[in-house]
């Protein structure tokens, strides 16, 4: 069959029978009919399952479908152990072992490299496999809404037993409205689970308005908690539309009332934006000192509700010892460390080269850095706040510690600014080390790096974020010319 004549052959709304050989982005999954013809297929499914798919979308090369009935499943498959598992679009890759899932993210590192980066004969080492593979996060974020995700068995009940217009939990996958409730997540820690359950519990109490995101009404935000493995320390972040003292104080019993016995530091993020981003424009302190510390190697770091630290602490020393690996420092080296947030990597880094520095947009993060440095007793690290597309502006303040050998970069999930990049490869260091969360933004920056001179030698993912579609990955690369 010609791929251009797929129009003439399959029509909207017609099913397909076919077996799924490929993981796509997203929650799709790739597989070809009996003729050869290709078929995105939207449902979280496994490598092996044979399905039953409904056309969606024909396009001239390829059949968009959604899944249907699973006609058989693959011998990876396993039971998720989350009841909202295919509605809450967290835990992607639950219904799969997760030996399958460490091997499906090494492959996606690996295609994205080779088809978006274009780079051939790169080999992609096995993913590190995470210690622990529940209640592993040290962060998460539940929103509130005044529209609650039904799940479809409520959609056939006449009367409810939760309201619909109140929900605290997980935003419904592509619906920035509506939020699944959650009672467990099993990713959180024990704790969090708890904060949760009694966060609800008052709100249901005072008649707290849930935050209505079209339009911009409501008292209720976001639950934000942190932990620290270090201390089993919880932060309780409440993010609300303005600052109530009394009720503040209110909810701060409530906490500490249920929870005995449990270290906690309480803040009152307070925002008045048109979004649903649980991050205030002023900070309360309700109880504690408002920060969190934790421990990575030898080195004590202070986190404050904004910061950024890694979400798994457990695996972000693995990740950080790949780093120091794959940087080959010494003595006498000076490293810049590129979207460097609370300075963890910075602070490493100094720990084993003559001077670090570190370079921020986030005013917050930057604070934290610089204590972090004090409390350990770094002195040969600095720390510098500058948006990175304007790196090139600070690179005279920077002569003054000689230009770098080595440079890490850990860029948001969008990649490096193309500015920043540009100003990367500049400065010629002998290595760079990119630290990405985004397989296929790091295989675009790759692309760019290796056009500059350099050679990509080395790439290693570690699975921060079991069950998820997710991973990070370190690249080394070294210059040729």
């Amino acid at each position: 069959m010609k791929e251009n004549n797929l129009r003439d052959f399959y029509k909207k709304g017609e099913t397909v029978e076919l077996t799924i050989s490929d993981i796509a982005e997203k929650d799709q999954c790739f597989g070809k009919l009996e003729n050869g013809t290709g078929v995105l297929v939207r449902g979280m499914l496994a490598i092996g399952d044979r399905v039953e798919a409904t056309i969606t979308r024909v396009r001239p090369t390829y059949i968009e479908a959604v899944a249907g009935k699973v006609l058989s499943y693959s011998a990876d498959r396993v039971e998720p152990e989350c009841p909202v598992f295919g509605v809450c679009g967290g835990c992607k890759w639950m219904h799969v072992s997760y030996d399958t899932q460490v091997r499906y993210k090494q492959k996606k590192v690996h295609d994205a490299l080779v088809h978006i980066g274009g780079i051939k004969g790169i080999t992609v080492k096995p993913a590190l496999p995470a210690p622990g593979i529940m209640h592993y996060r040290n962060k998460v974020e539940f929103s509130c809404s005044s529209k609650r995700y039904l799940l479809p068995e409520e959609l056939k009940q006449e009367v409810l037993e939760k309201p619909k217009d109140f929900a605290l939990g997980f935003h419904a996958p592509g619906n920035f409205e509506k939020v699944l409730e959650i009672d467990t997540c099993y990713l959180a820690k024990e704790c969090m689970n708890s904060a949760l359950a009694i966060t609800r519990e008052f709100a249901f109490e005072q008649g707290l308005a849930p935050y209505a995101a079209r339009e911009h009404t409501g008292f209720l935000r976001n639950l934000m908690l942190r932990y620290s493995e270090e201390r089993a320390e919880l932060m309780v972040n409440l993010v609300t539309s303005w600052h109530d003292p009394e009720l503040m104080g209110a909810y701060r019993d409530r906490l500490l009332s249920r929870m005995p016995g449990q270290e906690m530091t309480i803040v009152n993020n307070v925002t008045t934006r048109k979004n649903t981003v649980a991050v205030g424009e002023k900070e309360y302190v309700v109880h504690g000192d408002g920060v969190i510390q934790e421990r990575l190697g030898d080195l004590r770091f202070r986190i404050s509700a904004n910061s950024f630290f890694q979400t798994n602490t457990r695996q972000a020393e693995a990740l950080y010892d790949g780093i120091m690996k794959m940087a080959g420092l010494k003595e006498n080296d000076t490293v810049y460390d590129l979207y460097c947030g609370t300075g963890t990597i910075t602070l490493y880094l100094a720990e084993r080269c003559r001077r670090a520095v570190g370079l921020e947009i986030v005013e917050s993060s930057l604070a934290d850095a610089a204590e972090n440095a004090l409390r350990n007793g770094i002195a040969n690290a600095s720390f510098y706040r500058v948006d990175l597309k304007n790196f090139h502006t600070l690179l005279g303040t920077l002569e003054e510690f000689g230009f770098p050998r080595v440079i890490v970069t850990d860029p948001p999930r969008a990649g490096m600014h193309p500015k920043a990049l540009k100003t990367m490869v500049r400065l010629q260091p002998e290595t760079i080390v990119y630290v990405s969360c985004n397989p296929a933004n790091l295989a675009r920056d790759a692309k760019e790096i290796c056009a500059s001179g350099y050679r990509l030698e080395e790439v290693q993912p570690v699975d921060m974020f079991p069950h998820t579609s997710h991973i990070e990955a370190l690249a080394c690369f070294r210059r040729t010319v």
